[in-house]
C-alpha cells in the first residue's frame, strides 16, 4: 500500500499506469498480463484459491477503501515465533512513508549543521508522525549527541558501533540549540550513542546541550535520554543538575533478559541506580524508562518489572514492540497485540507511574512533546504533585 501511495505522488507517471489496467473477470481490475487468475493460481490449495479469490483486488487499494486498520482487527497471522521461523509484519505496526513540509524543514536543517537523530540512525517507525507534526501539528525529534557511532554492541540496536569513534564536535552543543530555536519547538529529547571512551561518558557534552537551549529559550522544556556512564553516578549528577526538566534512562528489557538483548557492559541493576541516583540529586525531575516487548519475556516478569520501576520512583514508563532492525540483530519472539499493550497501559496506572504510554508503536521518545508530559512537567514545577 506505501507503494501505490508513493504511486500517487508521482502525477502523471501513476495515472499512466493505471490507463493501461483493463477490467478482467468478475468486475476485478488487473493488468493485460495477469487476467489469468486462475491459471496463475491454480498450483495453490483450494483454501488459498478461496483467499485470493474473495480478497482485496487493486481496485480496494486504488479507492483507498482498504487503508483503515479496523478492517486488519481479525488478523489471523502467527505472533510467536516458532523455531526457525521469521514472523511476519502484522498490519498495526505499518506505517506509512515519511512525507510533509515539517519532515523536509527538519532533515534539512539536521543536514546543513551536521547534526544526527535517533529517529533516522534507529530506524524508528514513527519519523513521519513526529517530524511531521502528526495529530497534535507538534514536531518532535529526538538529536543523538556525540556522532553515529556506538562504543556498545546491544543486539537490538541498529546503530553503528565501534571501540574509537571519531572525536566529539566541540560545536555540537551550540548548533543543537541553534537548529532547536529555527523549529521552534516548546519540548525537545537529547539523547546520545554510548561513549564508553570518554572519561566522562559525555555527560559535560549533554549539560553544555541543556544550558545553550535553556539560555536561548528558559521556557523550553528539555529531556535528556542519557546511556548509563558505566554506572559512574558522578556523570549521572553532571546531566541532572543541568537544568533539564525530564531524565530518562532505559532499562530496554526485564531483567531475565538483559544479558541477551543488551551490551555485556549494561544490566539492569546499573540502570536502576541511575534512574534513583537522578531523582535524589535532583527531586524535581520527571523520570522516565522504557521496555521493550516480544523478545521473549513473560507477563510475570514484565508486571515484576514494572513493579521494581515504580518503587524505585520512576514516574513515566514507555512500553513498546520490539522490531528487528535487520536481519543481524535479534529476531522477534512475538508481536504483541494492541489489546495486550493496553492491558500494561492500565496495570502502569493502577501501580502509580504518573505517565504510561503503552502501545505497539510507542517508542521512548514518541510524541514527547505531548500535551500530557509537558502538563506533567509544568505541574511538578508549580509543585502540584
Amino acid at each position: 500500500m506505501a507503494l501505490l501511495q508513493r504511486g500517487r505522488c508521482c502525477g502523471a507517471a501513476a495515472t499512466t499506469s493505471l490507463r493501461r489496467l483493463v477490467r478482467g473477470p468478475q468486475g476485478r481490475v488487473c493488468g493485460s498480463h495477469v487476467c489469468s487468475q486462475y491459471r496463475a493460481s491454480s498450483s495453490l490449495p483450494d483454501e488459498k484459491k478461496e483467499f485470493l479469490q474473495n480478497g482485496p483486488d487493486l481496485q480496494d487499494f486504488v479507492s483507498g477503501a482498504f487503508s483503515d486498520k479496523s478492517m486488519w482487527a481479525e488478523y489471523k497471522g502467527n505472533l510467536k515465533r516458532q523455531k526457525g521461523e521469521r514472523l511476519r509484519l502484522p498490519p498495526w505496526l505499518k506505517t506509512d512513508i515519511p512525507i510533509g513540509k515539517n519532515y523536509n524543514k527538519l532533515k534539512s536543517t539536521l543536514r546543513s549543521l551536521n547534526l544526527h537523530t535517533v529517529c533516522e540512525e534507529a530506524r524508528c517507525p514513527n519519523i513521519g508522525e513526529c517530524w511531521g507534526g502528526g495529530e497534535y501539528a507538534t514536531a518532535t525529534a529526538t538529536i543523538m549527541l556525540m556522532g553515529d557511532t556506538c562504543t556498545r554492541g546491544c543486539r537490538f540496536c541498529s546503530v553503528k558501533t565501534a571501540k574509537n569513534p571519531p572525536p566529539l564536535d566541540l560545536n555540537e552543543p551550540y548548533n543543537t540549540a541553534k537548529a532547536i530555536a529555527e523549529w521552534g519547538l516548546d519540548y525537545v529529547v537529547l539523547t546520545s550513542v554510548d561513549r564508553d571512551d570518554i572519561l566522562d561518558g559525555g555527560a559535560e557534552h549533554f549539560a553544555k546541550t541543556v544550558s545553550h537551549l535553556k539560555e536561548r529559550n528558559s521556557k523550553i522544556l528539555v529531556e535528556c535520554l542519557t546511556p548509563d556512564f558505566r554506572g559512574d553516578l558522578k556523570a549521572v549528577e553532571k546531566v541532572a543538575l543541568s537544568g533539564l526538566d525530564v531524565y530518562a534512562h532505559n532499562v530496554e528489557t526485564v531483567p531475565e533478559l538483559q544479558r541477551k538483548v543488551r551490551d555485556p557492559r549494561a544490566n539492569f541493576k546499573q540502570s536502576l541506580q541511575v534512574l534513583k541516583h537522578a531523582k535524589k540529586v535532583q527531586p524535581d525531575l520527571i523520570s522516565k524508562t522504557s521496555i521493550m516487548l516480544g523478545l521473549g519475556e513473560t507477563d510475570e516478569q514484565v508486571y515484576s518489572t514494572m513493579k521494581l520501576l515504580r518503587e524505585a520512583d520512576v514516574d513515566c514508563l514507555t512500553l513498546g514492540q520490539y522490531m528487528q532492525p535487520t536481519k543481524r540483530h535479534l529476531k522477534v519472539e512475538e508481536y504483541v497485540t494492541p489489546d495486550k499493550f493496553k492491558h500494561w497501559e492500565k496495570v502502569g496506572n493502577e501501580l502509580g507511574f504518573h505517565y504510561t504510554a503503552s502501545g505497539p508503536l510507542v517508542r521512548s521518545s514518541y510524541k514527547a512533546g505531548e500535551f500530557f508530559l509537558k502538563n506533567l512537567v509544568e505541574k511538578r514545577k508549580t509543585k502540584v504533585i
